[in-house]
């Protein structure tokens, strides 16, 4: 791959990651100045570093190397090995592993390539020179900085779902995106699926009439069943682990093995529970169709047993969006931990609610999303029989990997870029900070960023964070 000459060197990401508000802003130039920082050649290879290599990263990577133009040179983790056998990853993971994974997978196209592997995001930053772009699967916690100090040294950025962890990172990272035009994607694949987007035609085209009410839910519970708060004892490091780098932004505590791999959701300071988790998939399609804005209430009550360190078991509650032209008041019900909604009469007498599905309820009828690829299906019946579909008019993906490099390659922007993301992952954290505050019914005052009558919410909604993770610096 031909070497851009625009490419940011190893002392300026130092300096960036040093620099604070009050040096000045740093000035990067837009994407579509040809040559400028961030643009990559149409013909050219994209060079991206892996931060994070747990199971998602992993999957990530899979994905990454489906892509001939596409080549993975580093990756960076404070864990050498994770074993993610006994969760749904089902596989060895960790810096070592996911390196060994991608040499061979070059080896096998006749390629002897050497992944560089890094324990700290910054001395990755420091010594990959040659990175077009980065991919952040880590914890939740250190997705904003990550992310924010990426962009400004210039380089594209796909980052897991939610993007943020409060939501005056969510702000944070939309301006930057904004100021720099680079080429991002968060990880709510499910927007790149046919299904999603017959979904939204569909309700824009009021196949089934005015939505009043929207219900998704999803068999997420918390993934510790016995815990009661923070655990207090220690467990042995494992080997070859940076838990200080792993903490990144929180206060330090001892670690112990209830807080990784995967199990780190269940609690506040690193997670955002199962609403954390899949809110952003689960709430796409509705906040798309609809082009929702922020709500004027929320309440999302925990279901179990948690407190403000810990997640529950499961959750329910409603999002209220009010009325505006061309939109009736809408109810947007999120459930999780094996809560699902009542029965609707539209459905036949024996229906079953599916694991994890959504169902649209309009005046005229109802619409499920299940299973698979979610495409939409219509009750009752003789709607199902009677309504045309509409034309296809949002272009359809050629996958959601595919669309982050292209956008890196061509000058755009991907569907789910982080713009959009921000938004989404702010609607999502909103139900978080209810539950965070056991139930607590918000009232969200969107541009002075609070909630009227709530002190207490404030730590929550902007959080505290260590010298080396302080977000301000780099802004």
């Amino acid at each position: 791959m031909m070497k851009n000459p625009n490419t940011p060197s190893a002392g300026r990401r130092q300096f960036i990651r040093n620099t604070t508000a009050a040096v000045g802003g740093i000035v990067i130039l837009p994407r579509h100045v040809l040559g400028g920082k961030g643009y990559t050649a149409p013909s050219d290879k994209v060079n991206i570093g892996i931060v994070g290599a747990g199971g998602q990263g992993q999957s990530n990577v899979r994905n990454l190397l489906q892509l001939d133009d596409v080549q993975i040179t580093s990756v960076t983790d404070p864990g050498r090995y994770w074993d993610l056998n006994r969760f749904y990853y089902k596989s060895i993971a960790g810096r070592e592993p996911v390196s060994e994974m991608i040499e061979n997978h070059y080896q096998k196209k006749g390629e002897n390539k050497v992944v560089r592997q890094y324990k700290r995001f910054s001395e990755m930053m420091d010594k990959e020179k040659d990175i077009d772009a980065i991919l952040c699967a880590t914890p939740d916690h250190t997705h904003a900085f990550i992310t924010i100090a990426a962009l400004k040294a210039g380089l594209h950025v796909y980052c897991e779902k939610p993007m943020a962890h409060n939501i005056w990172e969510t702000r944070m990272v939309r301006k930057v995106v904004q100021e720099t035009g680079l080429a991002t994607q968060m990880g709510n694949s499910g927007h790149s699926r046919d299904g999603m987007r017959s979904l939204v035609e569909y309700l824009q085209d009021d196949a089934i009439g005015t939505v009043r009410e929207i219900h998704a839910w999803v068999p997420a519970g918390r993934w510790t069943p016995g815990i009661t708060g923070l655990p207090q004892n220690t467990s042995p490091l494992p080997h070859d682990f940076d838990w200080k780098e792993w903490l990144g932004p929180s206060p330090f505590r001892p670690y112990n093995d209830l807080f990784s791999p995967v199990t780190w959701r269940d609690f506040w300071i690193y997670g955002c529970g199962a609403l954390g988790d899949f809110g952003c998939h689960d709430m796409d399609a509705p906040f798309w169709a609809f082009d929702l804005s922020s709500p004027s209430e929320i309440q999302i009550y925990p279901a179990g047993q948690s407190n403000s360190e810990i997640a529950p078991y499961g959750e329910a509650g409603t999002y209220h969006f009010p009325e505006r032209k061309g939109q009736a008041a809408l109810k947007l019900h999120w459930y999780s931990g094996g809560l699902k909604p009542d029965w609707n009469p539209h459905l036949p007498p024996d229906y079953k609610f599916g694991g994890r599905s959504a169902m649209y309820v309009g005046d005229k009828g109802v619409i499920i999303t299940d299973g698979g690829d979610r495409f939409p299906q219509i009750f009752p019946e003789s709607l199902r029989q009677s309504y045309q579909p509409p034309v296809e008019r949002i272009p359809r993906s050629k996958g959601h990997h595919r669309d982050w490099i292209d956008a890196i390659k061509n000058g755009g922007q991907s569907s789910a870029n982080l713009d959009y993301g921000s938004r989404l992952t702010e609607l999502t954290l909103l139900g978080v900070m209810s539950l965070r505050l056991n139930g607590a019914r918000i009232h969200w005052d969107a541009k002075n960023m609070k909630v009227n009558g709530l002190p207490e919410a404030e730590s929550i909604v902007k959080e505290p964070s260590n010298e080396e993770w302080d977000i301000s610096k780099i802004m």
